[in-house]
């Protein structure tokens, strides 16, 4: 994902639609959604559940122990954030969704606090 970059007047048209996250936040998401497509035996749509699972995924196996610190530098804090930007990339042209997909599929998938602090068994640290 590090050479990912949006073509001259991507990021112009995300802005005017409302898009606040970092650009980073949007290509880190489109590579998501390629990461999920290719651990399917076939392409197919996913729901906002599947991708925003496939995004913790990515960003641990990216970030590691940095995973939610990246994120929250980028904006996102909430499975919820995940769908702004899926809505946004796809007011843009960039994404497509099906009937009966909804932002609000994104909402609440998992606690971000819990998913990225459990992806890590702990030996001898004490939880504060």
């Amino acid at each position: 994902m590090n050479n990912l970059q949006f073509a001259d007047g991507v990021i112009a048209r995300i802005r005017a639609r409302g898009g606040h996250y970092d650009e980073r936040a949007y290509l880190f998401v489109l590579a998501a959604v390629e990461y999920l497509q290719g651990q399917l035996e076939q392409r197919r749509h996913v729901t906002g559940a599947e991708l925003a699972h496939a995004c913790r995924e990515v960003a641990v196996r990216q970030f590691g122990l940095m995973a939610e610190s990246v994120l929250a530098h980028w904006g996102v804090t909430r499975t919820e954030d995940f769908g702004r930007i899926v809505y946004t990339l796809v007011d843009v042209g960039l994404l497509v969704t099906q009937p009966g997909d909804r932002e609000a599929d994104f909402a609440a998938v998992y606690d971000f606090r819990e998913a990225f602090r459990s992806a890590y068994e702990w030996e001898g640290i004490p939880e504060s």
